[in-house]
Parts: structure tokens; C-alpha cells; sequence
């Protein structure tokens, strides 16, 4: 799977992040979260699973529910290069999974136990 972001740890310095990091280091925690939530469901990490999650706990956290198209669209505001058809087989997997659900409305949301791993590791 294509990952366009380069790898940045060997830039590091342990304990201090080079200037413009901050956001960086925020995704990462943020990453780190659900990678956490796909481990508790038994699940494999990709960056098409980290990124679909990510766009539903940001639509969790303004308190809606978005739909495959609405997935799409957000990843495709920050370039990230996901045909629809592998959103919607992710978002397939993880309904299937149990880690999120999809309701009457065709919108899916997190599963309260996937909102509560991501809250528990949450510093926020």
C-alpha cells in the first residue's frame, strides 16, 4: 500500500521534537490510538484504516455520523489518494468487525466500545 508520508524517526532527536513537529507529534499520538483500538479487535494496522477511523472519530467528535461518500471526501481534502471503492471496502471490514456500526441512515459511527478504547488513550 502506497504511504506518502516519509519516515521522520530518524530524524528524531528522543525528547525533543524539531521545530513545526508539534502536529506531527500530535498525529502520531492520535495514530497510536488507533492502532491500540484495531489491536483490541484483533485487527491488522493500515494506513487506509488508521485514516477511514480518524475521519469517523473526528465526525464522533463534533457528534455525527458520516457516510462512505462523506469518508471519500474527507480523505480526499487532505490528499490522501483512496479510490471509493477501498473506503467503502474498509468501512465494510470494520462494520463487519464490530468496531463500527452502520446505521438505518447509511452513516456509520464508532462502536461504543471502539469510542471507549479511543477515549481511554485519549490525554484529551
Amino acid at each position: 500500500m502506497y504511504n506518502p508520508q516519509p519516515s521522520m524517526q530518524a530524524a528524531r532527536v528522543p525528547g525533543k521534537a524539531p521545530k513545526g513537529q508539534d502536529a506531527f507529534a500530535e498525529e502520531r499520538v492520535g495514530n497510536e490510538q488507533i492502532r491500540e483500538l484495531l489491536r483490541t479487535f484483533g485487527l491488522r494496522t493500515s494506513l487506509i484504516r488508521l485514516k477511514v477511523i480518524d475521519a469517523l472519530h473526528a465526525a464522533d467528535r463534533h457528534g455525527r455520523s458520516i457516510g462512505v461518500r462523506g469518508v471519500h471526501a474527507q480523505l480526499e481534502q487532505l490528499d490522501i489518494p483512496l479510490s471509493f471503492l477501498s473506503v467503502r471496502e474498509v468501512l465494510k471490514r470494520l462494520c463487519a468487525e464490530g468496531v463500527i456500526n452502520l446505521g438505518s441512515d447509511k452513516c456509520y459511527s464508532l462502536n461504543p466500545q471502539a469510542r471507549a478504547v479511543l477515549d481511554q488513550a485519549s490525554p484529551r
